[in-house]
Order: C-alpha cells, then structure tokens, then sequence
C-alpha cells in the first residue's frame, strides 16, 4: 500500500458540500429498456460525476436480477476506466464468497494497471443473490461456509494483492499478475501500490471487522437504514490505526433521486418501490415505469412496504433533496455519502445526479 493510500480514500468536499459526495450505479434496466442501453447510461453518469466533483463512482455485484446488469464488477469498470480519466473507480461490491481471492486479485491489480491510482476495491461478504444462483457462482451448495471464512479470504485476498506470502506458505511461489504498480511519489522514490480494500456491510459484522484491521467502512444505508447508526457507532468504538488509516473512515449509500418537479420525484420512488416489492416477493423483473407503478393494484401488505421503503429514500427537488441529505450526514457523522438514484429511465437518473451537484454547487468542469 502506498504512503499516500489515506489520501486516495479520503476525498475532498467540493462546492458547499459537507462531505465529498460519490456515486453508486446499480446499473438498472428499465422495461423497455436493455442492459447496453443501461450500461451507456453508466458511462454517461461517470462521465458527469466526473466533470462535476463527485469523488468516486462504484458498481456493485448482482445476479440473476434482470433489472440490474452489473453482475460482472470488473468488466463494467475496466470499460469505464477508457471513458474517464480522474474519478476514482471501484466495486461496491465484489462478493468475495463468490470468487477465489486470487482471481479478484487478478481482476482488480488488471484494472490497477489500466487506471493507476484510482481503483478501489469494495468487498462484501453476501452473495448479492438468492441462495441457489450462489450456489452456482461457487459450484457448491456451502453457502454458510463462505460468509464463514470471509476473514480468512480476505487475508488471503490481501496477501495476493500486496504479494508478500510468507516464506513456507503454500502459496508462497504465486503471484497475481499483474502485482502491485510500482507508484513515483513527488520526491522520486518508487513503492508498490494496490488498489485500497474497503469492507461492505449493513449490520455490524463487517463494521467491526472494518475496525480491527484498520480499514475503511462503507454502510448500505440503502436498504438497512436502521442498523446505520448502531454499525457507524461500533465501527468508530473498535477503530484501530493502521497503516492505511489512522483514524476511522465511513461512507454511507443513500438512496437519493432529485427531479426539476416534486410530483416526478414521487413517481419515479413508486416505481423503483415496485421493482423492490417484486424483487423481495421473489418475481425479480425490469424496472417498472412510473405509469405501470400507478396502475398497479398493492395489497395492505405491499403498500406498507412501501411505505416503509420510500421514508429512507430522500426525494424531491434539488433543495430538497440538498437538506435530506445535509441532515443524514449530520446525524450519521458519515465521512462521505455514496448515493445511488434508483428510476425507471436513465435520463432521469442522469439529470438527478446533475442537479443534486447544482443544489451543492459542484463545478462544472470540461
């Protein structure tokens, strides 16, 4: 890891925001739509992340959801890294119980090479799926099994990404190539340099374990807000300084969606609330549009759902929008807020990240 791997996690705020604003893509398909169309989309919202002072932009694995096309991490970003040139790229996350940590290191010391210094590696330990479609990605049936050994992956994860097995380790003589990226700091001296690991969570499992070895914390605010607050607290109590961090470090995702008027916004929440009912009620599909979410009929059951559902969506106008996210993080503490803008259509996705960065007064660079 390199000297400067606290700066890289900590971003600037830009404009009056309080904390740097990023962007978390779900990669959503909308019906009518297909997952080329969505994946453009996703080019496009970096592109304007970028030109606009938003700090990262991450993807996070899914499968076997059609509404969502970002079941491959890797490849999404190494096709972004070609259409943008400073904002950090990353996962939010990898499902490390998925893969074999040698092959993510691969994955991400690759995606390293083409886009030095701006890749993070965001790692969970949930399959981002149903119990049956993990078993397929891991080709066995012992799902426990690998939220069990998450710690252990990740040690091992580590290991190949700084490539230091110790002498006597069964995996002492491989490497994952290609290694770290010898990095030139202002006064010359070359050291290796790998993308900085982040642990994913949305109970107090990850928090904890983000804390004791000294690394930062990324929540899913989400879609597990009650448990926000309670992990924040556990992660910041048993924080213990590392060399890539020397005092705790927490990014929250927000579930976000400004539109030039209110009553858009409410249309554009109900029909992302539909997709979850669907996807919760095991009938996973399309995004819905904001038409069919109005026509369709929800029992007493769905309809407190989501309710429930949309209270921690902050929606609205761009000051609106502005104010509910200013009071998360004041309430929250967190040290960056990740949102992600759940709507049928990619232009409305588009335009919401667009305004929310007029309503902070973000700069509109070339």
């Amino acid at each position: 890891m390199s000297a400067d791997a606290a700066e890289e996690i900590r971003g600037t705020a830009q404009g009056t925001a309080p904390v740097p604003l990023s962007v978390l893509d779900l990669v959503t398909v909308g019906a009518g739509r297909t997952a080329s169309d969505a994946l453009r989309t996703g080019v496009e919202i970096a592109r304007l992340a970028e030109s606009r002072g938003y700090h990262r932009y991450w993807v996070a694995e899914h499968h076997s959801m059609p509404g969502v096309a970002s079941s491959s991490p890797a490849v999404i970003l190494a096709h972004l890294a070609a259409y943008t040139e400073r904002i950090r790229l990353g996962s939010g996350g990898v499902m490390l119980p998925n893969h074999a940590p040698l092959v993510i290191a691969e994955q991400f010391g690759t995606l390293e090479a083409m886009a030095p210094g701006r890749v993070d590696l965001g790692l969970g330990r949930a399959p981002g799926t149903d119990g049956a479609t993990a078993a397929a990605l891991r080709r066995s049936d012992r799902l426990h099994e690998g939220a069990d050994d998450f710690p252990q992956q990740l040690v091992e994860l580590t290991r190949f990404l700084d490539d230091d097995f110790p002498d006597g380790h069964p995996y002492g003589r491989i490497h994952a190539v290609p290694g770290p990226v010898q990095a030139t700091s202002p006064g010359g001296v070359q050291s290796p340099h790998r993308p900085p690991v982040w642990l994913l969570g949305s109970s107090g499992f990850s928090a904890r374990l983000a804390a004791t070895l000294g690394l930062p914390f990324a929540f899913a605010h989400h879609f597990s807000a009650q448990n926000t607050i309670p992990a924040l607290d556990l992660y910041r109590e048993n924080f213990r300084p590392s060399e890539v961090l020397a005092e705790p470090y927490a990014l929250i995702g927000v579930a976000a969606l400004a539109t030039d008027d209110e009553k858009e916004a409410r249309r554009q929440v109900l029909a992302a609330a539909l997709n979850m009912v669907r996807l919760r009620t095991g009938r996973p599909g399309l995004v819905p549009t904001p038409e069919e979410a109005e026509a369709y009929d929800f029992s007493p059951l769905e309809e407190e759902f989501v309710a429930s559902w949309n209270a921690n969506v902050i929606h609205g106008t761009p000051d609106a929008v502005r104010a509910g996210l200013d009071d998360l993080q004041k309430r929250t503490g967190a040290d960056e807020l990740m949102i992600t803008a759940n709507a049928h259509g990619g232009d409305v996705r588009l335009r919401s990240y667009e305004l929310i960065a007029d309503a902070y007064g973000l700069p509109a660079t070339a």
